[in-house]
């Protein structure tokens, strides 16, 4: 009865619009002191005491770095102008390419927030310039830019990580073959239906095909610089070379130097990717606090046993079925919370009861972030349909939106479903690895 307390006072400050951190932070200090007095308040101590000595935390404010870094340079413009000639003369090519440019800014900086406004700003125009279906062009920027926090170094994950106690390394090498095979089956589905319904993206025009060899390998140098970025940064992770802390700084340092020597790195931009670096940092860090001192209040009453309890005692539900309508109610709350509320809501509560039905908890943080990309773009309120009503041109309306995102909800269903049936799909490239 108190965790239900707990969790409905919580759900009403969320809904009277107070901060995240402000409604867990709060209810979890109340509900501390109220149960164990002054003593309560070593609680939220020892919470802050882990955070400062959870050392891998230090990969967020550099991952974060190296993505507006790259974004702010406009070395994310090179990667499009790329994709634009090298995909133009297949139909829906351009749709194909831009799928392949958020899977590449997902590797640069790890929030779906920015492959949104880069596929808003960049893509969109050109698409529908050239003649783009617009409810396809809309669902192909609201898919591609939830990518952001499943292909690491996904933010999200790190936040799982830290809540969930799991290694970071072991959640962004698991989130690695979902995220491309969703990436592919998106790109499948673009390229089937545009063969079908050619007046949906139809191929470049000749004379806009009509680039030099010379000048393909140019643009190709160009765009392919940030995933030379994310290898210098991974390899010598995945090799055993550098840890994760290291791979981060090699990152951030390799992204820095490399707007320096294109002669890009002005005052403007090392200073907004300076004050946009601290400010999500610092918001994700009273988050994590926040969450750590909520979750250690609901260990602490024993709650999860109890609910266990109800759940495979009482109600005689079996583990797969709880763990569907886990992810059920992910989507229901994807409605109207975005990732990080949905995730310090829930965990304390769903992480224990995973580990207790005997699941993988590596796996399970892939199955989390899929379902939060699949609520993204689900009405009434998908974070992820917003944010592209507030960045799209008058033309394309709340409607086009919303009918843009079924057929890719559909695809991201099956990619959940493959992932539950065959959990190596997440599994295997961090054993591996890790093996070695």
């Amino acid at each position: 009865m108190i965790a239900i307390f707990m969790f409905s006072s919580m759900m009403l400050m969320l809904f009277t619009g107070q901060r995240v951190f402000g409604a867990i932070g709060a209810i979890g200090a109340i509900a501390s002191i109220s149960l164990w007095g002054v003593g309560g308040s070593d609680i939220p101590f020892s919470a802050a005491m882990k955070l400062m000595k959870w050392y891998p935390l230090l990969t967020l404010p550099m991952f974060i770095f190296m993505g507006y870094v790259l974004s702010e340079s406009k070395i994310a413009d090179d990667l499009y102008k790329m994709f634009h000639v090298w995909m133009g003369p297949v139909r829906g090519g351009l749709a194909i390419g831009t799928i392949g440019l958020m899977v590449l800014i997902s590797a640069m900086n790890g929030l779906s927030v920015a492959g949104m406004a880069i596929g808003a700003t960049i893509a969109l125009p050109e698409l529908l310039k050239r003649g783009y279906d617009k409810r396809m062009v809309t669902g192909v920027i609201q898919a591609g830019s939830s990518l952001g926090i499943l292909v690491p170094p996904s933010v999200v994950l790190v936040l799982y990580a830290m809540i969930a106690r799991q290694p970071v390394g072991q959640l962004w090498l698991a989130g690695i073959l979902p995220g491309l095979m969703m990436a592919a089956m998106f790109m499948i589905y673009i390229y089937v239906r545009c063969r079908v319904q050619p007046e949906l993206g139809p191929a470049l025009p000749e004379a806009e095909r009509d680039v030099s060899r010379a000048e393909k390998f140019r643009l190709l140098r160009a765009g392919l610089l940030p995933l030379v970025i994310f290898a210098a940064m991974m390899v010598p992770f995945v090799n055993g070379w550098t840890s994760l802390v290291e791979s981060s700084a090699v990152g951030a340092t390799t992204a820095f130097l490399a707007a320096v020597l294109k002669g890009r790195m002005t005052r403007d931009v090392f200073e907004v990717s300076v004050r946009q670096t601290l400010a999500i940092s610092c918001m994700f860090m009273w988050i994590i606090l926040a969450a750590l001192g909520f979750g250690a209040v609901f260990d602490g009453l024993g709650a999860v046993k109890a609910i266990d309890g109800l759940f495979t005692e009482q109600l005689g539900l079996d583990p797969w079925m709880i763990l569907i309508l886990m992810q059920l109610s992910f989507l229901l709350m994807g409605t109207f919370l975005d990732d990080t509320a949905m995730l310090v809501i829930v965990a304390p509560l769903y992480v224990p009861l995973v580990d207790a039905l005997g699941f993988n908890l590596i796996w399970y943080g892939v199955l989390y972030t899929i379902t939060t990309q699949i609520a993204y773009m689900t009405p009434p309120f998908g974070y992820n349909l917003f944010l592209m009503r507030a960045m799209a041109p008058p033309e394309i309306s709340l409607k086009d939106i919303y009918a843009s995102i079924t057929p890719f909800v559909l695809v991201m269903v099956v990619a959940l479903i493959l992932v539950m049936l065959f959990p190596q799909i997440a599994l295997w490239f961090p054993s591996y690895v890790y093996a070695n």
